[in-house]
């Protein structure tokens, strides 16, 4: 139950953030999270990891094609690090794309600069 609770917190904190700068991009925080919902426990408790968190990792992946699609999954995925706060572990979190096969050139953290990556290349 509380880890339904923090991740609604999440999609909700994610929802706020982002809003004003889904304009351009299709992709929204809300199907970010929701492709990543499997991951909770994964990156907060340290359970095994689902191999449906890897679908949804792979799911944005393909998803993300365009440059403000990719900007706006980086900024949503710092977003939901920082709404998991100190709950998050950071190693897994960061380490989760390549944990599924899934290539991208940012580690995913609570200061990533997502303006920095415009040109993200997919590779599965």
């Amino acid at each position: 139950m509380a880890g339904l609770m923090k991740l609604a917190c999440l999609v909700l904190a994610c929802m706020i953030v982002a809003g004003p700068i889904t304009a351009k991009a299709a992709l929204s925080c809300g199907t970010v999270s929701s492709s990543l919902a499997p991951c909770i426990g994964y990156l907060t408790q340290g359970t095994p990891l689902p191999l449906a968190c890897c679908a949804g990792v792979k799911r944005l992946n393909s998803m993300a094609r365009t440059t403000p699609d990719r900007q706006q999954a980086c900024r949503c995925l710092v977003g939901a690090a920082n709404a998991l706060g100190s709950g998050l572990n950071t190693g897994r979190a960061s380490g989760l794309p390549k944990a599924c096969g899934v290539n991208i050139p940012y580690a995913i953290s609570k200061n990533t600069n997502c303006a920095m990556y415009v040109l993200i290349s997919h590779s599965l």
